[in-house]
């Protein structure tokens, strides 16, 4: 079994009970509707979330131009293989 630990009793402070400042704007007003800036940013969250996963799973016009132009290289990489190849074997 484990020795028991000996520690010191720290008195209460009375300025721990006093309540913490309201930091930054407040949400909600009293009736508990939530502020015009509030929904804004939640807005203008959900928005900017939405766009990037759209650029992330390729659902954007940018994104596939992007995949067609690598499909592009793609076929002309392997066109150009396909080229040297023939060159080697003397076709």
């Amino acid at each position: 079994m484990s020795e028991p630990i000996d520690a010191e009793i720290v008195p209460d402070d009375k300025q721990l009970d006093t309540p913490l400042p309201v930091v930054g704007p407040i949400d909600y007003n009293d009736q508990g509707v939530p502020t015009f800036d509030y929904v804004r940013d939640r807005i203008e969250n959900r928005v900017a979330t939405s766009a990037g996963m759209q650029e992330l799973t390729g659902e954007s016009p940018q994104a596939k131009t992007i995949d067609e132009q690598m499909a592009e290289r793609e076929k002309a990489g392997l066109d150009k293989l396909e080229e040297i190849r023939r060159s080697m074997r003397g076709e």
